[in-house]
């Protein structure tokens, strides 16, 4: 980012994979960052890295802070968003719109075939499943985005003192342009987060100048980003082959830093708003054929 400042960034689902990443990027060049997670240990484990990332000498001057939050519960949102403003003094730069519920999808991992489980409770399953999804990915956003405006006008994001506040930025997916079975529940939040954005970018702008864009990643490998690998050593390429890389116009699958980078133009864009920033190797553009 162009004349550097440190920022007050609120990251959700910063505990894992994409957020993490985020949280440890922005944390390590000298921003101020809160993140939320409702994975207890992969948020504890976080924290305790976070040391190795940034600096602290008290608590007062701490420059990142964790909340453990359930983004389907309003009230629960209500009370970290209160948190997030106590621990930044009122002022927020930036906040990224990261979470989502990647619980089992019961459509694809529920088997009617199995005679103890009824038609009815799979049904049940199902639309909790859907619900739940609903809420971290869509929801929460946009409760996030209303509790969040008074901090977003008093903070300030790109260069031209005095005219750009605070801005929101939704991790949608590639997801809400092209599917694959059972991810009915993905796709459509991720479709409908574009719409959203599409929309409070029009509001925001108009009443409060508050910029909200999105970030369209594709495959990002975020294997190296949790507990698990950091106990093992995990180097972010693992897992992946060859063949992985070359399906990639680009010449690789991408990494947690190229969303770094589209949230950091994003952040200095002040002529930017309502907009999609695709992170994908250009494989959306890609024509595929059966083989």
């Amino acid at each position: 980012m162009s004349q550097f400042r440190s920022l007050n960034i609120l990251i959700t689902g910063g505990a894992r994979g994409i957020g993490r990443g985020l949280f440890r990027q922005f944390l390590s060049t000298g921003h101020r960052v809160f993140i939320l997670d409702n994975n207890t240990i992969e948020l504890d484990h976080t924290d305790s890295k976070a040391s190795t990332w940034g600096v602290s000498s008290d608590f007062g001057s701490k420059r990142w802070h964790v909340a453990n939050c359930d983004l389907s519960d309003r009230a629960a949102v209500k009370r970290t968003v209160s948190e997030a403003r106590d621990f930044f003094d009122g002022k927020l730069d930036v906040l990224i719109n990261n979470a989502f519920s990647f619980a089992p999808t019961p459509s694809s991992s529920i088997k009617k075939s199995n005679v103890n489980e009824t038609e009815d409770e799979t049904e049940d399953a199902e639309m909790a499943d859907w619900d739940t999804k609903l809420a971290v990915g869509l929801t929460a956003p946009y409760l996030l985005s209303r509790l969040c405006l008074p901090m977003l006008q008093a903070g300030h994001t790109g260069t031209l003192a005095g005219f750009s506040p605070g801005c929101i930025i939704n991790v949608s997916s590639t997801r809400a342009y092209q599917s694959e079975p059972h991810h009915e529940a993905y796709s459509a939040v991720k479709a409908r987060l574009l719409g959203l954005t599409q929309s409070m970018a029009v509001t925001l702008g108009h009443s409060h100048k508050v910029r909200v864009n999105a970030i369209v990643p594709g495959w990002i490998h975020i294997a190296g980003e949790c507990k698990e690998a950091d106990e093992a050593g995990t180097k972010w390429e693992e897992g992946l082959s060859e063949a992985d890389m070359e399906w990639h116009p680009a010449g690789r699958v991408g990494k947690v830093e190229d969303v770094v980078r589209a949230v950091e133009y994003l952040v200095d864009a002040e002529f930017v708003t309502g907009q999609e920033v695709v992170v994908d190797g250009g494989v959306g553009r890609k024509m595929v054929y059966p083989e």
